[in-house]
């Protein structure tokens, strides 16, 4: 067996264990060491791989804003900042046919501007909204639908963990990737609101009513909200601006929303040690499966692979946008099996060759960047995406009367908005550059 059948055939092998349940992360680094063996004939060049390897991705600058992130959300949930976006948004839209549910979407969107996490912000915000998506008479399955789709938005809003992992795959600037990443969640929560809107006329008893609030009521509950618009504006602004680094805004908002959990009387000792090591599993979890990763790409770069797959579909002559098509069909396949970080991790190496080579009328960071929230796009897709889909579960966990299979389908209406928001950003790029190319 040649070195490129090798690599080619550790992919199957690497899916299998992944369905065997075997952590995503320990499975790239078994077929990144068996494989680098195999190719090599020797343990020696792995095993100083892996050494070297340990070092350079656990000390990575860039890598060291994930665990500020997530210390992030942690303080931010114990500072109550969940329930005041949550009630800003229903006295505001509540009364609307679908209101609550639009207010919840809302608020995910407040929420994961500070958060930064898929699960962390679906999570929060169900124990925040599902009570009161109960209390007006919305229906399990639009209420979880809802929820779980919401969440998503914590991946595509900045700032973003995953969304960093993506720029170091990629070496690309992270704050401009922000900033490609936040018109497309703007219009991730719009299509999310319409989508609602036509839901709630087509079936009119999946959702209540509540009544009409004062606007003394309305503009009193901005008040509450005030300091999610700063620390947002404080980590985001300041690094547009240029005034930190991203790593370095992680830290300020970390220490933002602490400060407030303090003052709310959210943050205590106990509540301070249980954040700590909440944050300090979770990044656990999320470096062992980037050494993962790293071990089992660098096996991919020794057998020619990604180099190698890129010289074979130039040579197929077939339409870059075909070929664009193909690869995010390839992601809402995967979608299904995979969580958004491993995905990511896993193929980026192997497509991101192979779409650079392309011409897509676009320049190399522009197109990167571009290339990169659309495939952020379709993998969000695969959170809510049913059988395996993440949000799903952890939403449906939190509403046990709930049938599983009811909110498979109350969280239809939502893919079908992702994935008419996906054609329309790979149709037409500059929505997604617009704003980059007014800032820079």
């Amino acid at each position: 067996m040649s070195i490129l059948e090798i690599g080619i055939w550790s992919f199957p092998v690497l899916l299998i264990m992944i369905f065997l349940r075997i952590p995503i992360g320990l499975s790239m680094l078994i077929a990144g060491f068996v494989g680098s063996y195999l190719v090599t004939g020797s343990w020696l060049p792995i095993m100083s791989k892996m050494k070297n390897e340990t070092y350079s991705t656990f000390s990575s600058y860039s890598l060291s804003i994930v665990p500020l992130f997530l210390l992030m959300g942690q303080f931010a949930t114990l500072g109550g900042m969940s329930q005041a976006l949550f009630k800003a948004a229903e006295t505001w839209m509540g009364h609307k046919k679908g209101g609550v549910a639009m207010a919840a979407i809302g608020a995910c969107a407040g929420f994961g501007s500070i958060c930064g996490s898929s699960l962390a912000t679906a999570a929060t915000m169900s124990q925040v909204a599902l009570p009161e998506l109960r209390r007006y008479g919305y229906s399990g399955k639009l209420a979880t639908g809802t929820l779980a789709a919401g969440g998503t938005l914590g991946i595509l809003i900045p700032p973003s963990f995953v969304l960093v992992i993506y720029a170091i795959l990629t070496e690309q600037n992270i704050a401009k990737l922000f900033v490609a990443a936040f018109v497309p969640g703007l219009l991730a929560a719009v299509g999310y609101i319409i989508a609602i809107s036509i839901y709630v006329r087509i079936f009119p008893d999946s959702a209540g009513s509540r009544e009409r609030a004062p606007y003394k009521e309305r503009f009193r509950s901005l008040l509450d909200v005030w300091p999610v618009l700063v620390i947002f504006l404080a980590v985001v602004g300041g690094i547009y601006s240029g005034w930190f680094t991203p790593t370095e805004g992680a830290a300020v908002g970390a220490a933002g929303t602490g400060l407030l959990a303090l003052v709310n009387g959210g943050l205590t000792w106990k509540t301070l040690i249980e954040s700590i090591l909440s944050t300090a599993s979770a990044t656990a979890m999320i470096f062992f499966i980037v050494f993962g990763a790293s071990i089992y790409n660098g096996f991919l770069a020794l057998s020619h692979v990604p180099v190698e797959l890129a010289n074979w579909v130039v040579e197929l002559g077939l339409n870059p946008w075909a070929v664009l098509v193909l690869i995010l069909c390839i992601y809402l396949v995967l979608g299904c099996v995979m969580d958004s970080l491993s995905m990511i991790l896993l193929t980026i190496p192997i497509f991101f060759p192979i779409v650079t080579v392309l011409d897509y009328g676009l320049g190399s960071e522009e197109f990167a960047l571009w290339f990169g929230i659309v495939v952020l796009i379709v993998v969000e897709v695969g959170l809510i995406t049913p059988p395996v889909g993440m949000n799903l579960f952890v939403i449906n966990s939190m509403a046990n009367e709930t049938p599983l299979s009811s909110t498979f389908k109350g969280v239809v209406p939502f893919i079908m908005s992702d994935l008419i928001r996906t054609a329309i950003l790979v149709m037409f790029p500059s929505i997604t550059l617009v704003l980059l190319r007014l800032l820079y």
